[in-house]
């Protein structure tokens, strides 16, 4: 945690002098300097970083970002952009430093076009996700891109982190989604990458530097988007499993028996579902009995429900019989579909409800899931016997969210006094099947010494050149990612 620290007349005077040069170049409507208008912009929204800032901008053009950002470099000011503040890793919240200053693009909202021939959207980094998802769809199109906190983030924090949420085995992480962005570099440089293209082949993908970036090489002002056919027709079914390996099994086969129909495959424990049944308002036991695991897998077309219900019904009834799931239920009505969507989207407010605990945002190699959760659970368990694991995710795309509750009766200090080691035994294991320590969340400051510790040093090497050229005073979002 971060706390308010004491500093000089002489560095205050510093602060309050930049300060009101920012006012004075773009107005007050724009810029923020009173202590009780910035503190919003200071914490996360897990409440669990704060920092401290001299100022917050609020631009609405990119030639005002262009200006605050080529002033902050001149100065040696530190620059922490900021979008929905949904992110889980402290990405950005400001670190201590009283001069930082905040750049927020929440007022950048413009949809500045939707083309339905060529099947792209072109928006500003400010758009809430969702606002774009009915945008599009509103223009009888889809939007893939799909998160719990759609209704929050905004996308140019989307492409900040490399987003990814439930459709990424059908349509892939953000960055797939990407066809160009605009984006003010540190010297106050824009990037006009903004082209609609489905082909250019003319060198280095430079759009691809900032998305993943958490905002240490630039602001993403903007963005050209792909857009699909809308997928109105749906199809759920929560199918139980004895295992991680017969989910595994159950995957393979609906892949090959239903292609590109499979929108989301999703998978999480009994003890998830346990958890969740106890916090969360409106659900009931989907089954007669309690099983080990259960996969969510839903099915998505364009049109003909019938033959998609068919073709679904088809599958996990040979499923069944094949001995790939033991127990299954289909939706038969929109109202039946998000009752089994909520079963598995509840998980993450359950757990909170439940106490402190610790997220592991972890990708791997598909084939090994099963194998992990084993070694992963003996592993941990060997340092804390009565933890108590959550485990859910993205099972479709190797993306697993494995969290870990405090054992029974423990103090509610319990994550912060354990934390760490139990993280590096879970970090590490990962690593041993060639995974990844984030998924979908980013590095931010949470991970950040884990990253240095387990990230391929000519990686790390490669990474601190290009921030060396793109931002050569190091003045984007320090303590994140590369700091």
């Amino acid at each position: 945690l971060f706390f308010l620290t004491l500093t000089s007349p002489a560095r205050l005077f510093m602060t309050t002098e930049f300060a009101s040069r920012l006012l004075q170049a773009l107005g007050s409507e724009c810029v923020l300097t009173q202590p009780d208008d910035i503190a919003p912009w200071l914490t996360d929204w897990r409440g669990i970083y704060r920092g401290n800032a001299q100022a917050v901008v609020r631009p609405r053009t990119v030639e005002e970002v262009s200006k605050a950002l080529a002033m902050c470099n001149e100065a040696g000011v530190a620059v922490v952009p900021r979008g929905g503040n949904t992110g889980l890793c402290g990405g950005a919240t400001p670190d201590a430093e009283p001069t930082n200053v905040v750049i927020c693009l929440d007022r950048m909202t413009a949809v500045r076009s939707i083309d339905t021939v060529a099947n792209t959207m072109v928006a500003e980094a400010g758009c809430i996700l969702g606002n774009l998802r009915r945008a599009a769809q509103d223009a009888d199109r889809l939007l893939p891109l799909s998160l719990a906190a759609e209704d929050s983030s905004q996308i140019g924090g989307n492409l900040a982190t490399n987003a990814g949420g439930v459709n990424v085995v059908r349509y892939g992480m953000t960055r797939e989604l990407v066809l160009g962005i605009e984006a003010v570099l540190p010297s106050g440089e824009i990037f006009h990458g903004l082209r609609t293209l489905r082909k250019d082949n003319t060198g280095y993908d430079l759009k691809q530097l900032f998305i993943g970036s958490e905002g240490t090489l630039g602001i993403i002002t903007a963005v050209a988007l792909r857009l699909y056919a809308r997928a109105d027709v749906r199809s759920v079914v929560l199918a139980a499993v004895e295992s991680p390996a017969q989910a595994l099994e159950l995957f393979e086969r609906l892949f090959a028996k239903c292609g590109a129909r499979m929108q989301a495959f999703e998978f999480f424990t009994g003890d998830c579902l346990d958890i969740t049944l106890k916090h969360a308002e409106g659900l009931q036991e989907p089954f007669d009995q309690r099983y080990p695991g259960y996969v969510l897998l839903e099915l998505a077309d364009t049109t003909d429900e019938a033959a998609l219900n068919a073709l679904l019904e088809s599958v996990i009834g040979d499923a069944l019989e094949d001995g790939l799931c033991v127990d299954a239920a289909v939706s038969a009505s929109l109202a039946q579909l998000q009752t089994l969507w909520k079963l598995r989207e509840e998980i993450s407010e359950a757990q909170r409800a439940d106490g402190p605990h610790l997220k592991h945002d972890i990708s791997l190699p598909i084939e090994h899931i099963p194998a992990f959760m084993v070694s992963a659970e003996a592993r941990i368990r060997a340092v804390e016997p009565g933890v108590r694991p959550f485990i859910f995710g993205h099972f479709g795309d190797g993306n697993l969210h494995y969290n870990l509750s405090r054992p029974e009766g423990a103090p509610t200090d319990w994550a912060a006094k354990a934390g760490y080691a139990l993280t590096a035994e879970v970090l590490d294991e990962v690593m041993t099947y060639g995974g990844s320590i984030s998924a979908e969340h980013g590095i931010g400051q949470l991970k950040l010494q884990d990253f240095k510790r387990l990230k391929n040093p000519l990686e790390q090497r490669m990474m601190h050149d290009i921030k060396r050229l793109l931002d050569p005073k190091g003045i984007m979002n320090p303590g994140k990612l590369l700091s």
